[in-house]
Parts: structure tokens; C-alpha cells; sequence
């Protein structure tokens, strides 16, 4: 019986002792003065137009990086691969970013676009044909407006034509056992 005593103080001694540190009493951080706003000395970049690119629509890019929505859908020329002589040739293809939003939301998937390769070598339309959400269609077609590529050939002549652009979305952490 006593050492079943002993042994009930010894366990109820070390379950309710106290660990020996002593806090620290901490002082409140004393607040700051904020700083007053100065304009910046350069001159901040325009928005971006804040188009939401829709599948079947056609898009033009414009000089500053924005989106122009093309109302008509009626596009004379451009021939589809099988047409021509010679394939239009992609020579550079920039990677499209990812958006803050859709990187915290966790999107992935792929953005298809049909371009309208011109046989003067620029771009005349781009049209969305699967898109993804968050902006990262917007990016896609902002990074195919930046292609560059050699034009297709029909009869020894340089003529417009359409082109699949696919652009990947993949977070690098991903697993399909989740995040």
C-alpha cells in the first residue's frame, strides 16, 4: 500500500510540475508613423484589358499587350494544312504564365487556340477553341501573339493559314493524391 502511494505522488509530481522557464513579459511594439505616399518617378504601365476570352470567339492582339474581341467571324483566306503545299513553320513559341488566382486555386489543364498565320508573317486572329479559367486563356493567346514562324507555301507562294496552338498548364508540386 505504501508503495502504491509512493508511487501516486511521484506521478501526480511529475504531471502537474511546471517546467522550470519563466516568461518573459513582451512589449507591445511601439507604432511608427506611416509613410507618406509619393508618387512613383516612373510612370506605371496601363492596365491590361480585362477581356474574358470565350470559346468560338476571335481575338486580335494590339501594340500595348491588350486583347481586342473581334465581332465579325466572317475571315476571307487561310487555308487548314491539308490545303497547302508547304506547312506553316512555328519558330518561337513563348510560354504562357500562370495567374496568381488560378496557381492558388490549383488549375491545370490546356488552352487550344486556332491562329490565322498571315503570309506576310504576322499574326491575324486568334480564335479559342478550349479555354481554361483565371486568366490563363488570356495569357495563352497573349504568349501566341507572340510567335514567330516561317509562312506556309501553295504554288510556290506564301499564303495564310491555320494554325493549333496548344499551351500546357501544369503545377510543378502536383500529385493526383492532392496537394
Amino acid at each position: 500500500m505504501r508503495a502504491a502511494l509512493i508511487l501516486i505522488l511521484v506521478f501526480g509530481i511529475n504531471a502537474f510540475a511546471q517546467s522550470g522557464r519563466r516568461t518573459k513579459a513582451v512589449s507591445a511594439p511601439t507604432p511608427s508613423p506611416a509613410p507618406e505616399a509619393q508618387p512613383s518617378p516612373t510612370p506605371s504601365l496601363p492596365p491590361r484589358s480585362q477581356v474574358t476570352a470565350e470559346i468560338d470567339q476571335d481575338y486580335r492582339c494590339t501594340e500595348d499587350g491588350t486583347l481586342a474581341h473581334l465581332l465579325d467571324q466572317d475571315v476571307a483566306g487561310g487555308f487548314s494544312p491539308k490545303e497547302v503545299d508547304v506547312k506553316a513553320q512555328v519558330t518561337a513559341k513563348p510560354e504562357a504564365a500562370y495567374t496568381r488566382e488560378a496557381r492558388r486555386v490549383g488549375v491545370q489543364g490546356n488552352v487550344i487556340l486556332r491562329v490565322l498565320l498571315l503570309a506576310n508573317g504576322k499574326l491575324d486572329r486568334v480564335r479559342v477553341v478550349r479555354r481554361l479559367p483565371y486568366g490563363l486563356t488570356e495569357n495563352a493567346i497573349r504568349a501566341a501573339c507572340e510567335i514567330k514562324f516561317k509562312p506556309a507555301m501553295k504554288a510556290g507562294k506564301e499564303v495564310s493559314q491555320w494554325v493549333t496552338l496548344e499551351y500546357a498548364f501544369r503545377l510543378a508540386n502536383s500529385s493526383i493524391f492532392g496537394p
